[in-house]
């Protein structure tokens, strides 16, 4: 005869686990409806597979914000800078195209910025979309929130895409002999290397895949404070801005401004400053854009505000 008691036993286990799942889903509801109502509070609700009963238990975060109007703003804010840094690329390609001509543009930089874009792309992308990445930066970041927006994936990859514009604009229009300088691919060599090296690691499990995705973010940030220098010397040599576009450079500024504000009301709103701290890449673009913009827009306006180009015609006249 088969002994009745092991499956009254299991219905009761199963009896168990509807009660624990019940309670969980009745705690969840009861939250969800609760911070809805005081429109003070968003709610988020993971539920993973807790060992021990066999059923499902839940992970709760609690993300404060302290005005929902800022929240909006914010946001706003977001795609304000997006559309500024993604229109700043066209003044340039426009300038070129009119222009038939690269002279005055700064082939170092063009490198340069490709190779930051690129690696800006590959860290936005894996912190964006792949989940085991996200999941790995919620782990190291429990409090936190993943600083990488949809604008950001579409700004880096439309960088990109804008950058191989300007590369093909620079093999087929007048250059002046302007070729990249060794000290730039050297530079772009260590980068690369880099690169390889820390996928090795990564592969090798001695390093993190997040890890890994930062390590380009930062090569992004030493792209940024080092790509705008050529290109300032170049104006100085030249004593001219001519072939470099000012409103390349006054977009790039308003999108720097802008960027640095929606990080400041995004980690006062949530209490949450590591969001200025959390996408070094992000904080550091805007800041470092800041301050070569203000220099180029020194250079334009007040150091050298007639190119040489237009002294030469003036002083023809007046021999004439």
């Amino acid at each position: 005869m088969i002994n009745p008691a092991p499956l009254r036993t299991n219905d009761a286990q199963s009896e168990m686990q509807g009660v624990h799942q019940s309670v969980a889903d009745a705690c969840c509801q009861f939250f969800k409806i609760f911070f809805f109502i005081l429109n003070r509070v968003q709610f988020l609700c993971v539920c993973k597979q807790y060992p021990f009963f066999s059923s499902v238990s839940v992970r709760i975060r609690f993300i404060v914000v302290h005005s929902n109007v800022l929240s909006v703003i914010s946001q706003v804010i977001g795609w304000i800078y997006f559309l500024a840094w993604s229109v700043s690329f066209y003044p340039q390609a426009l300038e070129n195209w009119r222009r038939k001509s690269v002279v005055g543009l700064n082939f170092d930089f063009l490198a340069l910025n490709l190779t930051g874009f690129i690696a800006y792309s590959v860290f936005n992308i894996g912190l964006f979309w792949i989940p085991y990445i996200k999941e790995e930066f919620l782990k190291r970041n429990p409090n936190g929130i993943n600083p990488v927006n949809a604008n950001d994936v579409f700004f880096s990859l439309h960088a990109v895409l804008l950058c191989l514009v300007y590369i093909s604009q620079a093999a087929v229009y007048e250059r002046g002999g302007q070729r990249i300088s060794w000290t730039a691919l050297v530079l772009l060599g260590i980068g690369w290397t880099f690169a390889l090296i820390s996928l090795f690691l990564a592969v090798a499990k001695q390093i993190t895949w997040l890890d890994y995705l930062y390590y380009f973010s930062y090569i992004k940030l030493a792209v940024t404070l080092i790509k705008y220098i050529p290109q300032a010397y170049m104006n100085y040599r030249r004593q001219s801005t001519e072939g470099w576009s000012i409103g390349n450079v006054l977009l790039d500024f308003t999108g720097g401004i802008f960027s640095i504000l929606q990080m400041i009301l995004q980690s006062y709103n949530n209490d949450e400053w590591k969001l200025v701290f959390g996408d070094p890449t992000k904080f550091g673009l805007g800041l470092f854009s800041i301050v070569f913009d203000i220099l180029f827009i020194t250079q334009h306006y007040c150091l050298y505000r007639q190119s040489s180009q237009y002294e030469a015609v003036v002083a023809q006249q007046d021999d004439d």
